[in-house]
């Protein structure tokens, strides 16, 4: 089955708020400015969605998400690698990113541990950083320069 990315023009999409919400994944800054968010669709509607926020060498992957009819079929992988060579393409350096629940995934695709002190300050400036994800997320950090 072909699968298709398209960009977001906003992220007022009622199928990844509803995905979002589901997933009990913030949504409150969704349609603050500085995000892109691409959707992953086959013939069938919508599979998935992941953000991308910030400008600069230091970016934050946010709200990888998957219907959950989609779940474990492998497009968790696919969209990860669009949301990467998306951001390398536009010059990213490092792809940050805070979870609660599927930190195992982001490790064995190269992310790594890091210690929250350590984050630059455009991405501790982030809702996501500063308010919306717990202190006890798991901070994982990938060069893709």
């Amino acid at each position: 089955m072909t699968v298709a990315f398209s960009p977001m023009p906003d992220a007022r999409d009622d199928v990844l708020r509803l995905a979002l919400d589901a997933a009990r994944l913030p949504t409150d800054d969704l349609n603050d400015p500085g995000r892109r968010f691409f959707k992953l669709s086959d013939a069938d509607g919508p599979i998935g969605f992941v953000g991308i926020e910030g400008d600069g060498p230091d970016r934050l992957l946010r709200s990888l998400v998957l219907l959950p009819s989609r779940k474990r079929l492998g497009y968790g992988s696919v969209l990860l690698a669009h949301a990467e060579a998306v951001a390398h393409r536009d010059g990213v350096e490092r792809l940050h990113l805070l979870t609660t629940t599927v930190a195992d995934f982001f490790r064995a695709r190269g992310y790594r541990d890091a210690d929250r002190a350590t984050a630059p300050v455009a991405i501790r400036s982030t809702a996501q950083f500063s308010s919306l994800c717990p202190g006890s997320a798991a901070y994982l950090v990938k060069g893709i320069a």
